[in-house]
């Protein structure tokens, strides 16, 4: 199979994506979706989304902000869909295996299983900036260009989220 210079350029660049951004990206849609399987999928779709759009990629933003906005748009549009939003599940809390975990290795990993299932139960604006701020680092300038959102916007919705977290984490406790 021969293949022209154009599209040689195209897999090196799809290949680039895959290996720069592909576990931020899966991070940012498991973080959003709260389902690894789910996530993956989104991946795979943003990313062959990605290579058959090169050529109207404009440039006004770096590969790895459009590939972020995607994915955070294909996650919107996945929790829209019928059968996720009226389809009811709980995923079962996984067994310890690791016998060798301490108690403080222990703790810490509940607390951020913790941390994660309340992150997933907040408002779509209040979650995609708290992930994209706190585990994809990114500043508060380039979540406005990713979101495509004022910057006092995006500060706004970093402060009120984190309050949002803090009161749900604290009523888990209260009752927990």
């Amino acid at each position: 199979m021969q293949y022209d210079e154009g599209e040689l350029d195209r897999r090196e660049l799809l290949v680039s994506f895959i290996r720069d951004y592909g576990d931020d990206l899966k991070r940012i849609a498991y973080l959003y979706l709260n389902d690894l399987a789910e996530s993956e999928d989104i991946v795979q779709e943003v990313l062959i989304k990605s290579y058959h759009q090169l050529d109207s990629f404009r440039h006004e933003s770096s590969y790895k902000t459009w590939l972020i906005r995607m994915t955070i748009n294909l996650c919107k549009d996945h929790k829209k869909r019928w059968s996720v939003r009226n389809i009811f599940y709980k995923q079962e809390a996984p067994e310890v295996r690791d016998h060798k975990l301490t108690e403080t290795d222990y703790i810490q990993k509940e607390s951020s299983n913790e941390i994660m299932q309340q992150l997933a139960r907040l408002a779509p604006k209040h979650k995609e900036v708290l992930i994209l701020y706190y585990y994809e680092e990114l500043t508060m300038q380039e979540i406005s260009d990713v979101l495509q959102i004022n910057h006092n916007t995006v500060k706004s919705r970093l402060l009120r989220g984190k309050q949002a977290l803090k009161e749900k984490l604290e009523r888990r406790e209260d009752h927990g």
